[in-house]
């Protein structure tokens, strides 16, 4: 039997690394205390359809981490290629605390209360399923209450390289594509 393999992972390693992996980019918003909180992520997923749940991992130091414990309710709206100056007022930390409401956001309220962008590409509406620690980060597992695509047709917004993105236009894939593949024992 050998030994594990051990490696020191720095934390810029693992962020050079996870750099090259593009994804979606969203914000996540609760209300709790007569204050709004809101919070630039890219952390985001579906879980499971039957229960409906998400998840949202957001530094557990943050305000919104506990506006979202305190408060049992949370909303993710995912940003399209319009919104890259939502995306970026909210991943500046401090930007997205406000008393009362968040001022010159125009928004509407999800079925659990949190708020919602106008004119994000989808959004969920959820209730606090679970608060599972990761790390530095805490995972907020949603269970949803309510869904809409208001901007289905729009182009969403991406993160890659620490840069945003937006999608390219869209080329048919060749009919001719196959992939190979190995049989059982190749």
């Amino acid at each position: 039997m050998s030994a594990p393999v051990r490696s020191a992972v720095t934390a810029d390693a693992l962020r050079a690394a996870a750099r090259r992996w593009p994804t979606g980019v969203a914000v996540l918003t609760a209300r709790w205390g007569g204050e709004e909180y809101a919070k630039t992520v890219s952390s985001f997923a579906t879980l499971s359809l039957d229960p409906p749940l998400i998840g949202v991992a957001v530094s557990a130091r943050s305000p919104l981490a506990a506006a979202v414990h305190d408060s049992g309710r949370f909303a993710v709206s995912v940003l399209t290629e319009r919104q890259e100056p939502l995306a970026r007022r909210f991943a500046t930390p401090g930007a997205g605390r406000a008393a009362g409401p968040l001022p010159d956001l125009p928004v509407h309220a999800g079925a659990a209360g949190a708020l919602v962008p106008a004119g994000c590409a989808a959004w969920f509406d959820a209730r606090l399923h679970a608060e599972l620690p990761v790390g530095d980060h805490v995972l907020l597992v949603g269970r949803v209450t309510a869904a809409g695509a208001d901007g289905a047709d729009a182009r969403p917004l991406l993160h890659h390289a620490a840069r945003y993105r937006l999608l390219g236009p869209e080329t048919p894939s060749p009919a001719s594509t196959t992939f190979p593949t190995r049989g059982v024992g190749a």
